[in-house]
């Protein structure tokens, strides 16, 4: 997935922040650069840097648990395609990321 598209993907996830994720994304451009065959891992790389930054500075629950309501959802897996926003009280996946319910 290019940059591009884990920008659109995360602006789905996170319409209230484009500034964040367009941050997330530049942070990722020279890793994407070192090493072009992880694209396919991009999108859960810059979905979980997103993520530390809303936690840290605006909402510690982001994206929370649409079940529970009281824990946030984690991106799965930590390197690879594909990934997806997971409950883990559960253990099950909620969503891919970039199509969180709204």
């Amino acid at each position: 997935m290019s940059l591009a598209a884990a920008r659109t993907a995360l602006l789905h996830d996170y319409p209230g922040g484009p500034e964040l994720v367009d941050a997330a994304v530049e942070a990722r451009r020279w890793w994407l650069a070192a090493w072009p065959a992880g694209e396919a891992h991009l999108v859960g790389l810059v979905a979980q840097d997103l993520q530390e930054t809303v936690h840290e500075g605006r909402d510690p629950w982001w994206p929370v648990c649409p079940e529970h309501r009281d824990h946030p959802l984690f991106v799965e897996p930590d390197l690879g395609p594909d990934p997806f926003w997971v409950c883990h009280r559960t253990g099950l996946p909620v969503a891919p990321v970039g199509s969180l319910p709204r």
